[in-house]
């Protein structure tokens, strides 16, 4: 997601060229909070990510909030994902001559009846899950094989239609800047968006029961695909701006817009099919996580034990698969989400500073609890990762700032109305 469709509006609209330090800015901040997600998915397990290790760490009523946030997080960006997917599903469509017309793409605020091909994805998707995580990992592994192969095509294309000049200026918005629209523009406003591509790597530390050796294979799997995935935005975003002026890129399908752009309309058909399967894998891991949180806060008493149960043919949650399917099918059919989305952001930057948080406090509550992966320079890393991440919370706008709080605020009330009563905490 964060190549094929963040990459381009960055660039256009608040870092230029130099889209690729917002990049490896959102990156460094990400990695000081992987390598503490890396730490506590060792040491404390559960499959619960965040939400776990806040329990362990601080308590309930963070944990709650911290549950809270992560619903959001993911079920957001599973339907807005849906969103964009459709969008690229039907221009597909539409190249071979079998384009569904706008009453069953667009909700109906844009002036249709359903976004069909966004809502059935989720339910595919549902479906996938509902077998388990082994099959749902393979069809994953094949998406990404044509994922990555979209990536290289375009890599090997624009590698040789590079044109310097539109690299200048590099950074025609500076660092930070506040338009007298109240809009905010510059690197450090780019990586608040761009932090979005981010969101996925920390899905890993929810499968910690489901890996064989999770304190050798998660922190292996986090800090891996971090580093890969930040070299790759970095490679894309530099690219994709010098063989097109940045200031055209401000569209929904930045990558094939370009290839068209410079009149190479196979690769750009070849990249749109990658798109697809990107996306795709997209949901699929933010789905599956979902899924894993629902589990673990049904577990510890904080919603319904309804939701706890896992089918003991296909051990998978398949009534938290189900229910969270069809509302977030419902949500993606109806309802144009691409506001919502920004709180994907600032919720995981919340998570990311708590789980920071987190390693200080249990080194210091817990300094013999067994940890087969040690974050290193502690406290020195993990106050990097809560500063980092604090700060690109602050580049979002207020608006994002203000759904945010109201958010919370909701959750608070859930909490003392029906969590704490029904925590398997307070009843001990």
């Amino acid at each position: 997601t964060g190549i094929f469709v963040l990459t381009g509006i960055a660039a256009a609209n608040q870092s230029g060229p130099a889209v690729v330090l917002s990049f490896v800015v959102s990156g460094t901040a990400c990695a000081f909070a992987a390598l503490a997600y890396a730490e506590l998915a060792a040491a404390v397990g559960g499959c619960g990510s965040a939400y776990g290790y806040s329990y362990v760490a601080f308590g309930e009523i963070v944990a709650w909030i911290i549950g809270w946030i992560l619903l959001l997080e993911y079920s957001v960006s599973v339907a807005a994902v849906a969103n964009g997917w459709s969008g690229y599903f039907n221009n597909a469509l539409s190249a071979i001559g079998f384009g569904l017309p706008d009453a069953f793409t667009k909700s109906p605020e844009m002036g249709g009846i359903i976004n069909l091909p966004a809502s059935g994805i989720i339910l595919l998707l549902m479906a996938m899950l509902i077998k388990g995580a082994k099959q749902s990992a393979q069809l994953n592994t094949a998406m990404v094989f044509i994922k990555m192969l979209a990536i290289v095509i375009f890599v090997g294309v624009a590698a040789f239609n590079i044109h310097p000049e539109n690299w200048h200026p590099f950074m025609p918005f500076g660092w930070f800047n506040t338009l007298p629209d109240g809009k905010t523009v510059g690197v450090l406003a780019g990586a608040s968006l761009v932090f979005f591509a981010y969101v996925g790597f920390d899905a890993v530390s929810t499968a910690v029961e489901e890996a064989k050796d999770p304190q050798r294979d998660v922190p292996i799997g986090i800090i891996s695909s971090l580093a890969f995935c930040t070299i790759i935005y970095v490679i894309v975003a530099g690219l994709l701006t010098g063989i097109v002026p940045y200031n055209t890129l401000g569209v929904d399908h930045p990558v094939a817009f370009a290839l068209e752009s410079i009149g190479y309309n196979w690769a750009s058909a070849l990249v749109s099919t990658g798109v697809i399967a990107g996306l795709t894998t997209v949901m699929l891991v933010l789905y599956y996580g979902l899924t894993r949180i629902i589990l673990a806060m049904s577990r510890d008493g904080l919603i319904t034990p309804y939701l706890s149960h896992v089918n003991p043919t296909t051990q998978t949650p398949i009534r938290v698969i189900i229910i969270t399917g069809l509302i977030m099918s419902t949500a993606a059919g109806l309802v144009p989400l691409g506001a919502l989305a920004e709180l994907v952001n600032i919720g995981t930057l919340a998570a990311f500073v708590l789980v920071c948080l987190g390693v200080i406090v249990l080194r210091k509550r817990q300094p013999d609890l067994p940890r087969p992966f040690k974050n290193p320079f502690t406290p020195l890393f993990p106050a990097l990762g809560m500063l980092s991440c604090s700060a690109l919370m602050a580049f979002l706008p207020q608006q994002t700032w203000t759904r945010f709080l109201m958010w919370l605020g909701l959750g608070v009330v859930i909490y003392f109305v029906y969590s704490i009563r029904h925590s398997k905490l307070s009843k001990s």
